[in-house]
């Protein structure tokens, strides 16, 4: 009997008593984990296929240990321009040993806490009436705010476009510091 499940967000083809190497897991060394993702079961009579996956099957494994995999080289070069540059890298497993495979009755994994919590309610909305006597006060109250710009941190662009909003006449050929004394005036 063999299925094909995932795990850690890869497909793997699983017999009992097979050990398997995959993505790192949170789960301590020695504990049992359930997988219910199971998408096809195969007993050797009767072949079963999930869409997408096969309800009340899972397959139940021990994590075995915890270990790095081989190293990975990564080299790249770039002919006659002195650029060489060498990494490597050493994937973070998870030696799984894979103990039973269940055809039905198999209850979903447990959802992790955060899942589980339920969403935050959406603060209480707001009247009609207080949003449109919120809008036009906040209107007035802009154009009171007069704020000072600090032209010296702008760029001659910036100022430039400025000079052109306000109608300064020959901006083009000025230098930053002559546009900053035109603009402050």
């Amino acid at each position: 009997m063999y299925a094909i499940v995932e795990i850690a967000g890869q497909q793997f083809k699983v017999a009992k008593d097979q050990k398997l190497f995959v993505h790192r897991l949170q789960d301590k060394e020695g504990s049992k984990v359930s997988f219910d993702k199971v998408y096809l079961l195969d007993d050797g009579k009767k072949v079963t296929v999930g869409a997408p996956a096969i309800s009340g099957a899972a397959v139940e494994a021990k994590v075995v240990g915890h270990l790095k995999g081989d190293k990975v080289i990564v080299f790249k070069k770039k002919r006659r321009k002195g650029y060489r540059v060498k990494n490597g890298h050493r994937q973070a497993l998870t030696e799984l040993m894979v103990e039973k495979i269940v055809a039905s009755g198999a209850k979903p994994a447990a959802k992790p806490a955060a899942e589980k919590a339920p969403a935050k309610k959406a603060a209480p909305a707001k009247p009609a009436a207080e949003k449109a006597a919120a809008k036009p006060a906040a209107k007035k109250a802009a154009p009171k705010k007069e704020t000072a710009v600090d032209y010296a941190k702008m760029t001659v662009a910036e100022l430039k476009a400025v000079a052109k909003e306000k109608g300064i006449s020959g901006y083009t050929s000025l230098k930053k510091a002559e546009l900053i004394e035109a603009l402050s005036k």
